[in-house]
């Protein structure tokens, strides 16, 4: 049950930490360069923790593992970092970009989820989809 709140709750906080220093990012720093350095980072973050995760398995083990989900999923997350970046130049404020974006993927992968995973909608998750979509058209009202 601690993973379960942990695990969440580190999510939020990452999200928010996130927005907050993609927002932060200067317009004059090149984008490219910036996702270099922000994955160089990563890279480092990463190789520093592995080994409190392996849970007794080596890693090259780890990695012979690996599919093609975690390749696309770099690329996906290049389109993500590079999307915010962008859209915060382009003038979308902090407190909207990434509501909108997180209300618009659920959306999106609603769907998604009910033909890949059998995922299922009650009564409920129905009005609440509703009610993201009349957020959205709210949100961007003028």
């Amino acid at each position: 049950m601690a993973l379960y709140f942990f695990s969440i709750g580190l999510t939020v906080l990452s999200n928010v930490l996130y927005q907050l220093f993609q927002k932060s990012i200067s317009p004059q720093v090149n984008p490219f360069v910036s996702l270099i350095i922000t994955y160089s980072t990563a890279i480092i973050f990463s190789a520093i923790c592995l080994p409190f995760y392996l849970k007794g398995q080596s890693i090259l083990l780890s990695f012979k593992e690996l599919n093609w989900a975690s390749y696309a999923l770099g690329i996906a997350i290049v389109g993500l970092e590079f999307g915010f970046l962008l859209a915060y130049r382009a003038g979308w404020n902090l407190n909207r970009a990434s509501l909108f974006s997180s209300v618009a993927v659920t959306l999106l992968l609603i769907p998604v989820g009910a033909m890949l995973f059998r995922e299922k909608l009650n009564i409920i998750n129905i009005i609440g989809i509703g009610f993201s979509v009349i957020g959205l058209v709210l949100m961007n009202h003028k």
